[in-house]
């Protein structure tokens, strides 16, 4: 079995996240393809603003891993990081994304297409309330 590695963020902006509407109509978190020697910190800010055109910073330490069979037939592993937006402006990568924009943090979970990236999410939310974040 092939294996892909990828990385992406849950970004926050106060109390809204970020999500984007993938051209193929899924709703998820930025992500995508670790390149070079990239570290997996840098390929998450790098997809967020390859994707949506905002510039992001990693605030916690805390991986959260998603992983899933693609179209490709290979396991597509995925580390999320937990993101704050820093600058930049909302513009979607069209060639990959139909639209991103922040939602309300309590209906994102609602949103998000597949079980896998939504328990990801909820366990964000359950550290968060824990104060572990």
């Amino acid at each position: 079995m092939n294996y892909e590695i990828c990385c992406g963020s849950v970004v926050f902006n106060d109390n809204k996240v970020l999500i984007i509407k993938h051209k193929y109509g899924h709703i998820s978190f930025p992500k995508g393809h670790v390149e070079g020697n990239e570290i997996e910190e840098e390929t998450a800010i790098r997809e967020v603003k390859e994707e949506t055109g905002i510039d992001i910073e990693i605030t916690s330490n805390k991986k959260y891993y998603v992983q899933y069979e693609n179209d490709n037939n290979s396991i597509e592993k995925v580390t999320y990081f937990i993101g704050k937006m820093i600058g930049g402006k909302l513009n979607p990568q069209l060639s990959e994304i139909s639209s991103c924009y922040f939602e309300d943090e309590n209906k994102v979970s609602d949103l998000i297409t597949y079980d896998n990236d939504r328990e990801m999410y909820l366990d964000v939310l359950n550290d968060i309330k824990k104060g572990e974040l």
